[in-house]
């Protein structure tokens, strides 16, 4: 198996972020939108995040502004502008990335995977044929060709654009 080295992962590993004492999605909303927090667009009900460890260059993630753990806690509205937030940015990824499809989806509950199981949020991820994969144990390798404050900018500029 080939290695790559990702010290800055430790972070996410060991638990050791700033963001650790809570929820990072409702500590993430008291920041303002930057690249430097990941915010890319703030709805009524819902936001729109980069994800700090992202699978592939341009995923985000869509949460609910409320902390919820269920898709049944959501209010109709809220489950609305979500699908309305998810249609929106694979349209905005396309324009930016040009992907051959999207993985969409949300990993409800720790024993699902989800690593911030306290709050709902949906996963949307580019990708391309040849690509290394979902799972980085399937690719065994994972190369990221984008630095995050790249991937903002290049997102938030085409969602202001639609």
């Amino acid at each position: 198996m080939k290695r790559l080295w990702a010290s800055w992962r430790m972070k996410y590993i060991s638990g050791n972020t700033p963001m650790t004492a809570g929820c990072v999605f409702c500590e993430a909303l008291k920041l303002s939108d930057s690249a430097e927090n990941l915010i890319v667009e703030r709805g009524e009900r819902c936001f729109v995040i980069l994800n700090k460890f992202p699978y592939t260059s341009g995923h985000v993630m869509i949460a609910p502004i409320s902390h919820t753990a269920e898709l049944g806690s959501l209010d109709h509205e809220t489950g609305a502008e979500a699908m309305a937030m998810i249609t929106r940015y694979t349209q905005v990824l396309k324009k930016v990335y040009r992907p051959e499809g999207f993985n969409i989806g949300a990993n409800i509950g720790a024993a699902a995977g989800a690593g911030v199981p306290g709050h709902l949020h949906f996963h949307i991820v580019p990708r391309w044929n040849g690509d290394t994969n979902y799972m980085t144990t399937i690719g065994e390798v994972r190369v990221l060709p984008e630095d995050l404050v790249d991937t903002y900018q290049r997102i938030k500029k085409v969602a202001l654009e639609n």
